[in-house]
């Protein structure tokens, strides 16, 4: 890949290329989950069957929709010890960071006897879809870390796990020790749209839930945008995203890997890099063609690299910051001398690696933070999957008769204005039979 001088219109052209990588929604296939939905509404576990049957596991039943207990019981048996040591360590720094986003319920009081405040409850139960990952073959356990912890944390009582079964109507032994190891209770072998609107409107086998949270393909993501409203969803995902910023100081070797680690997920996932030395900008299009070749998913890879790569030379850091905010990457990674020295720079971004020891990989999988983070730009106004996500808030008010009696005119004022006139009428009432008292 040719390495582009930002700003030039060769360079303006490749980044509207990058950035028209969206879901779209509505055409054909929104309608298509509009149907699987409708079915799973009017049909409940027969819908779930057949599709499941014709997409999934030919020999599903309705029997096969839940996970028993004595299959949780077989996959610790067939997971080694080693995984078990690791998931331990995710977990406890997962937790460890979650904890900090906890929010307490809070009141103020006012001389008047006037009571403010409020209350921070998390939802009664939460839905997390987990994809199945090369036909269940590639177990995304960090998913299943990332989507239940935060929802324990926030004090959700009921976790259900989606994920789409093997073709013999298995989950990945591994999948389902993460899952257990995090007190998830409820385990749906379900994917797809017919999974998140299972989720959104019971069925037989599946109880609803509250908000539903968790990465998947465009049907998912559909799925999750039309029953939005009925329930709580964490976000529209579109494909995976990443921007590495660096001087001469980082390694080619380095920032290609990185770079790649990004393109090898999907063939619309964009791997960009800007960087102020031209000299290091052609030594990473090179070292990406050399890795290219060395990836087992080079053909994702190298799909994704050409339609959505992109190597920008710019002239100074602030430039880099600049059109790092413009395009509010999903992962940013910072790889210059003096990495903090930017950070203060970066308005937009999902989650931001700071020093050649932080790849997005520590990230993805052990660091703590949450991977789940928004793409196509919508770091510009989102967050990061967290606490936040399984809670709600509710306001409380309790007001005195003094400060009833000091506010009365303003509310009946403000109220008239909008032309309610029987919300100053409440008000009035109350004010006529106050003074009558007095």
């Amino acid at each position: 890949m040719i390495p582009l001088t930002f700003p030039s219109n060769e360079a303006f052209q490749r980044l509207k290329q990058i950035k028209s990588r969206r879901i779209e929604l509505g055409g054909e296939i929104e309608q298509q989950v509009k149907e699987i939905i409708e079915q799973v509404k009017e049909k409940g576990d027969e819908a779930l069957v057949n599709y499941t049957r014709k997409f999934d596991c030919p020999g599903y039943t309705p029997g096969d929709i839940s996970v028993r207990d004595n299959e949780i019981e077989e996959a610790r048996k067939k997971v080694d010890d080693d995984f078990k040591d690791i998931l331990k360590r995710a977990i406890e720094n997962i937790t460890r960071f979650h904890e900090n986003q906890k929010q307490k319920s809070w009141f103020q009081t006012s001389d008047d006897g006037t009571i403010l405040g409020q209350i921070v409850r998390p939802v009664k139960s939460a839905g997390l879809y987990i994809p199945g990952g090369k036909g269940g073959e590639t177990p995304l356990i960090s998913s299943v870390l990332m989507n239940a912890i935060p929802a324990k944390i926030a004090g959700v009582e009921d976790l259900a796990m989606v994920s789409p079964p093997k073709r013999d109507g298995s989950l990945n032994p591994y999948l389902l020790v993460a899952a257990d190891s995090v007190g998830i209770k409820r385990i749906h072998k379900l994917g797809s749209a017919w999974a998140i609107a299972a989720l959104a409107f019971g069925t037989e086998s599946v109880l609803p839930v509250d908000v539903i949270v968790g990465p998947g393909n465009i049907y998912v993501a559909l799925a999750k945008s039309l029953v939005s409203g009925r329930v709580g969803i964490d976000m529209i995902a579109g494909p995976s995203e990443i921007l590495v910023i660096a001087d001469s100081s980082a390694s080619p070797e380095e920032v290609a890997a990185d770079l790649l680690g990004q393109a090898e997920h999907d063939p619309m996932a964009s791997s960009i890099f800007i960087t102020t030395d031209e000299d290091l900008a052609g030594k990473v299009s090179a070292e990406v063609e050399r890795q290219l070749d060395l990836l087992p998913r080079n053909e994702i890879a190298r799909e994704s690299w050409d339609n959505f790569g992109g190597i920008f030379v710019v002239k100074d850091l602030d430039m880099a910051a600049e059109l790092a905010n413009d395009l509010a990457p999903e992962h940013l990674e910072i790889l210059i001398d003096a990495p903090f020295d930017l950070l203060a720079k970066i308005k937009n971004a999902g989650a931001i690696f700071l020093g050649r020891h932080s790849p997005e990989a520590v990230g993805d999988y052990f660091a703590g933070p949450n991977h789940v983070l928004p793409t196509s730009g919508t770091a510009r106004f989102a967050s990061a999957l967290s606490v936040d996500d399984f809670i709600k808030k509710s306001s409380v008010i309790y007001y005195s008769s003094e400060a009833f009696m000091r506010d009365a005119s303003a509310i009946i004022k403000l109220a008239e204005l909008e032309g309610l006139e029987a919300h100053a009428r409440s008000i009035k009432v109350r004010l006529k039979n106050q003074l009558k008292i007095r």
